[in-house]
């Protein structure tokens, strides 16, 4: 009876790594804004916001402020970071505040076969139908238009058993998360693993290297920051804690490539190994990125 069971689930697994999904982001952009962005870059070098248009017709604005790995023909195999995790009860549907690690891989000039992982917390009433942050993660293998979805909203990511969170669940109380992604060298697969102030992590589950195309291998480029997003006309709201960079403000700590073996190592030295990108210095900005950690966010109030 035993091997019977095996063989179901291993069947499982088997199946579940063949499956495409339909995405959530192409029918709701704007809950799915922090896997969105794009870098638009105006004419003096700089990033501008990223407008897309949500279900109802109305303009959809995405903000960021993030550290991003150099160089698209990069190899790198995950990355590791402690997040400040902050709240907003206030916070109304159609605003957006994130805070994700991201792994992707992006082949310039075709953003169709992005392949991209997310880790982080969010803040989404539209989406979670409360004003709580919650412990959130997406996914796409073809740059967000047919596959992909946030938590655990469609096949593909694979939960584990005795895992110390759930995609989805309240991070309430919580005053920082530890997130490693990375690709394991035994089975190729990228594993997400949680813990707390960089303590104990263990692992949430994986997503199957069979559901991606050039993520499969390798990712190319590493992304660590804060995201709000909101409707055209409105406040966009804060980012991180809502403080401007510095003592007080949001933080991530640790910050750490993860290499082949599975072991983190320090990003080469900012600005060389990393570089900052801000869309409204106005509303949102970014501290050095120093000893592995930077301070990031700002009040919001940006209407454009």
């Amino acid at each position: 009876m035993w091997r019977f069971v095996q063989f179901v689930m291993l069947l499982s697994v088997f199946c579940l790594k063949g499956v495409a999904t339909t995405s959530l982001c192409g029918k709701n952009p704007h809950l799915c804004m922090d896997m969105l962005f794009k870098e638009e870059v105006s004419s003096n070098g700089s990033s501008v916001p990223i407008k897309e248009e949500a279900s109802d017709s109305s303009a959809y604005i995405f903000h960021h402020a993030i550290y991003q790995s150099t160089g698209d023909d990069s190899v790198v195999y995950g990355t590791m970071a402690t997040l400040s995790v902050h709240e907003f009860p206030a916070i109304k549907k159609g605003q957006n505040i994130l805070a994700t690690v991201k792994v992707w891989n992006f082949q310039k000039g075709h953003p169709e076969y992005t392949n991209a992982v997310h880790a982080g917390w969010a803040i989404q009433p539209s989406f979670y139908g409360d004003s709580k942050t919650h412990f959130t993660i997406t996914w796409t293998a073809d740059g967000y238009r047919s596959t992909g979805c946030i938590d655990l909203k469609c096949d593909g990511f694979v939960p584990v058993n005795y895992a110390p969170i759930t995609p989805g669940d309240s991070l309430e109380g919580q005053s920082k998360i530890s997130i490693k992604i990375f690709k394991k060298k035994d089975d190729g697969d990228w594993w997400l693993y949680f813990g707390h102030d960089g303590q104990n992590l263990a692992p949430v589950g994986f997503w199957p290297k069979n559901i991606f195309t050039s993520l499969a291998d390798h990712a190319n480029i590493i992304t660590w920051g804060g995201y709000t997003g909101s409707f055209s006309g409105d406040s966009s709201p804060p980012m991180g804690n809502g403080k401007w960079p510095g003592a007080n403000s949001a933080t991530y700590q640790d910050v750490q490539y993860v290499s082949g073996d599975g072991q983190g190592y320090a990003p080469p030295p900012w600005p060389g190994g990393v570089h900052a990108d801000v869309t409204h210095k106005n509303c949102y900005q970014l501290s050095p990125f120093t000893n592995n950690m930077f301070y990031y966010g700002g009040p919001g109030g940006c209407s454009d």
